[in-house]
């Protein structure tokens, strides 16, 4: 909530329950009255009414849909982390919570932005958004009629266009393009890539294990490989980048 009420999208409303106070909440009136949105106290039971999502932390807000962007916009657009263009491409992802993870994920680690398809895949849903934990706020999305034809535009429009796949040979760490314009694609919740996004694919590359479980969730998958791109960028250019608030310095 504190990540919508700092970022561009128009708040309409802001819902607190009453008879609740926490540091979190009270910042959230704060911030709510400095952008002169209209603030409620309302009860619990109203509250949970009007959230769309569960466990609503004690405030609801109405605001502005997100702003889609153009794929080719993102293809042209600095990755924060430093360098070219630098997004996610989701093939399929059908779990909110899965989804609003990768987004963190990526959002956090510097990205350009994702690439979502409009059919057979969840949308940002409020509960995505809530286990995206602000970054759909900052992180670009563009939204794509089809998957394949999407990573089609993005080589013509010079992107490296590079799949995680369980079963490649090649590993992440050797995928060679990390410090070019680069689309990270990730497939589905148990099936992996689908097989036209497959074949979109310049290359296809795959996190090593070394455990006795047979792969790693694509949230987790997700976050893996976009930090694996991230650290290559900045081993080209000597940035070590910001260490963040769980991370202490060497």
């Amino acid at each position: 909530m504190l990540e919508l009420l700092r970022g561009q999208r128009r708040v309409r409303e802001v819902y607190l329950v009453e008879d609740r106070e926490s540091p979190a909440l009270a910042e959230i009136a704060d911030l709510a009255a400095e952008r002169r949105v209209s603030v409620h106290h309302v009860s619990s039971r109203r509250l949970d009414g009007l959230a769309r999502s569960e466990v609503p932390q004690g405030v609801v807000a109405t605001a502005a849909p997100l702003e889609p962007f153009e794929l080719e916009d993102l293809a042209r657009r600095p990755a924060p982390a430093g360098g070219a263009a630098l997004v996610a491409v989701l093939d399929g992802i059908t779990d909110p919570g899965n989804l609003g993870a990768i987004l963190r994920s990526i959002e956090v680690l510097g990205f350009s932005g994702a690439v979502l398809p409009r059919h057979r895949a969840v949308r940002v849903t409020p509960a995505a958004a809530k286990a995206a934990a602000g970054a759909i706020e900052h992180l670009p999305l563009a939204v794509v009629g089809g998957v394949p034809a999407a990573l089609s535009k993005l080589k013509e429009l010079g992107v490296w266009v590079v799949g995680l796949d369980a079963s490649a040979d090649r590993l992440v760490s050797n995928m060679g393009v990390a410090d070019e314009a680069l689309a990270l694609v990730l497939g589905s919740e148990g099936g992996g890539l689908s097989r036209l996004a497959r074949q979109r694919c310049d290359r296809l590359v795959s996190i090593p294990q070394s455990g006795r479980t047979g792969s790693l969730n694509v949230a987790a998958a997700a976050a893996v490989a976009a930090h694996e791109v991230v650290r290559q960028r900045r081993a080209k250019t000597g940035d070590r980048g910001q260490h963040g608030v769980n991370e202490a310095p060497e």
